[in-house]
């Protein structure tokens, strides 16, 4: 290399790994979000599912995931299985080449683990408060092992899909879609939780215990996006890639802003109310619709796409709802339904993609992840069992599966020395009861 190829070469490789380390700080997000929009009872088990889920995450993408998602050859259907013999197709080997075309092959894998693990943090906020731990995490080996690494070979990895045209940036559709099919297919086997809609079809609020804790987890996401997003250009060190660097942040930036303002404005004149949960949702459905092509929109129009993602995602909540689909935080609702329209607003501002190919490539994401999700939900099922005891599901999972509460102060002693729980909405600092809710 010259010296200035060394520069190049040393500069988006740095760039590469401090977006990669924005996208692991998304982690945090996902953990803070949830933590807040679960009971207060159920907090410190959200928290466990999460870290443990990176780690898995991390680990199981650095044994088998990694090699599925881009060592085959391209244009094909099904991932070369050539790792397993090792030799020049090991891990190891492949991490310890530097071949990329202008980067580290480390930072590139760096970069894309973490990838996974935002893909898997979209499951456990939508199976929260009723799901056993260790089903979870059992499905997680499988989800960033295997299922999540064949579609993203389909995609980014060369496969089918990609031979196909299918379009996109940052992964509306290959990361946010598929941790929501996956999510949806184990909303679906798990049921809602208890008291959460009524036999008259009544639906009832189930409020979480924390919302600034759920407002500093979005803010961490937003911040988190411009790694995800601004990372996803690949290179930083010519003049066209830096422009389009700056590009993607303004767009990014827009797009969750459009999302915050259409989605508070909405349930506003829907709710008569500026629902703060709306508002937190509107900025996520931003940042995903925005994903699949934060390049090629203008600003204002990136606004608008974010906007747009805005008011589908309150409509979205609501109608799952009425559907008795317990989500939660909103994931299925964020993360698919919105990844789908940003997924389908690529060719509006980008010439290379068509319709067709969004579409298709849509069909494809789900229909694979959705169905191997519900495979291995269900044998999990039959082996184990998936959902909590209604007693431990009442109690709290903090309980029933750590052992231990985040909040252990609201427990407090009654005039016969026993204790007081949290009531029926397990909410004793808001002070807050839900008809009906365990």
């Amino acid at each position: 290399m010259t010296d200035l190829t060394e520069l190049m070469y040393a500069v988006d490789t740095f760039y590469f790994l401090i977006c990669g380390v924005l996208v692991m700080w998304m982690a945090a997000g996902f953990s803070m979000l949830e933590a807040g929009l679960v009971r207060s009872k159920n907090t410190a088990e959200i928290l466990t599912k999460n870290i443990t889920l990176f780690a898995v995450a991390c680990t199981m993408y650095l044994v088998v995931g990694y090699y599925i998602m881009y060592s085959s050859s391209e244009g094909g259907f099904l991932p070369s299985l050539g790792f397993l013999i090792g030799g020049e197709n090991s891990v190891d080997a492949v991490l310890s080449g530097d071949d990329a075309p202008y980067y580290s092959a480390r930072s590139d894998f760096f970069f894309q683990v973490v990838f996974v693990a935002t893909a898997m943090s979209i499951v456990s906020g939508a199976v929260a408060e009723r799901m056993k731990l260790w089903a979870f995490l059992a499905f997680a080996v499988v989800m960033t092992g295997v299922i999540y690494p064949i579609s993203g070979y389909w995609t980014w990895g060369g496969g089918w899909l990609s031979e196909l045209g299918y379009s996109d940036y940052a992964g509306s559709g290959i990361v946010h879609l598929a941790g929501a099919s996956a999510a949806l297919a184990g909303v679906l086997i798990l049921g809602p939780r208890k008291g959460k809609y009524g036999k008259d079809g009544s639906i009832y609020a189930i409020p979480g215990a924390n919302l600034p804790l759920a407002t500093l987890g979005t803010f961490i996401l937003w911040m988190g996006w411009f790694g995800f997003n601004g990372g996803s250009e690949l290179k930083l060190s010519d003049a066209a890639s830096a422009n389009n660097v700056a590009q993607v942040l303004v767009n990014t930036n827009a797009a969750a802003a459009g999302g915050v303002i259409a989605a508070l404005i909405l349930a506003k004149l829907w709710f008569r109310k500026a629902d703060l949960t709306m508002a937190l949702n509107g900025a996520l459905a931003g940042l995903v619709a925005i994903t699949a092509d934060p390049l090629s929109p203008s600003a204002f129009g990136a606004t608008l796409i974010g906007a747009v993602g805005g008011l589908i995602v309150v409509a979205s909540i609501v109608a799952l709802d009425k559907l008795k689909i317990d989500d939660p935080v909103g994931a299925i609702s964020v993360h698919g339904v919105v990844g789908i329209w940003g997924v389908l607003v690529v060719p509006l501002s980008n010439g290379d993609a068509s319709f067709g190919a969004q579409i298709i490539g849509i069909l494809g994401i789900f229909i694979w992840v959705f169905a191997a999700s519900l495979a291995v939900w269900l044998i999990l099922k039959a082996i184990m069992g998936i959902r909590v005891s209604e007693e431990e599901e009442y109690e709290g999972v903090d309980l029933a599966e750590c052992g231990l509460e985040a909040y252990p102060e609201f427990r407090v002693a009654n005039v016969n020395g026993g204790s007081i729980g949290r009531g029926s909405s397990g909410h004793v600092a808001q002070g807050r009861s839900q008809p009906h809710t365990p």
